[in-house]
């Protein structure tokens, strides 16, 4: 009832193509959503998430077959393919303050984390934590916000203030895979171990593109006793 009254007063556009947003506390129209790039259920990588098209069930990828580049955490979800109108709605909620997004999104991550992970399992959720520049500079975590939605939908406990970032690393945007690993070295610690120590955690964040980030904070944790990591974001940056 109340969505219906703020709709009449404030009606919602929809944020890809500006017509009336059609779906119900939403801000993105069906047909919009009809045309976002999900990632498919299928033919994923059953360590990175990787999807190649065309392929059935899980395989493991070349890059986690190899010890040497296999990432710490035990398995990674995206919901969408970081192109087309999903890059548009990502980019704008990142960047551009447009929050009111969350629940849409939310709601297309809670459909990745309960087709690829057991749910139940899953202890506490966590946010990849910004650099202080980042943090002062944006004037919040959108990785934050999307954990805190998607924690209450789960059912499961919210850990913001876990998982610390150090150091000054520079932008990951155009390095190559090797460097991305280097530059994101030793940038997190956890500021309480105890809560984290034996269990299975969420780690969330908004876009993966090598996972080198979310490999780095997930062996900061599991150095400090976390049992498993599964990580899950909003949007995967395709890869050759």
């Amino acid at each position: 009832m109340i969505e219906k009254v703020l709709d009449l007063l404030w009606p919602r556009t929809c944020e890809v193509c500006g017509r009336p947003a059609d779906r119900p506390g939403r801000h993105l129209c069906s047909d919009c959503v009809n045309r976002i790039p999900f990632v498919p259920l299928d033919g994923c990588c059953r360590v990175c998430g990787r999807a190649v098209e065309g392929l059935e069930g899980e395989y493991l990828c070349e890059d986690c077959s190899r010890p040497s580049t296999r990432p710490v955490f035990d398995g990674a979800a995206s919901a969408v393919r970081f192109e087309g109108g999903a890059r548009k709605a990502v980019h704008d909620y990142k960047f551009n303050r447009h929050l009111w997004l969350r629940e849409d999104f939310t709601d297309w991550m809670e459909a990745a984390c309960r087709a690829r992970f057991d749910v139940a399992a899953v202890d506490a959720v966590l946010p990849m934590p910004l650099t202080r520049w980042h943090r002062l500079d944006r004037g919040y975590n959108q990785s934050a916000y999307l954990a805190k939605a998607l924690a209450r939908r789960l059912d499961r406990r919210y850990l913001g203030d876990v998982l610390k970032r150090q150091g000054h690393p520079t932008r990951q945007a155009g390095l190559d895979e090797a460097a991305r690993r280097e530059n994101v070295a030793g940038t997190f610690r956890v500021a309480r171990p105890e809560v984290v120590t034996g269990r299975t955690l969420l780690l969330v964040d908004d876009v993966m593109t090598t996972g080198a980030t979310l490999s780095e904070a997930s062996k900061a944790l599991k150095e400090c006793g976390s049992w498993r990591i599964w990580c899950v974001t909003l949007a995967r940056s395709i890869r050759d």
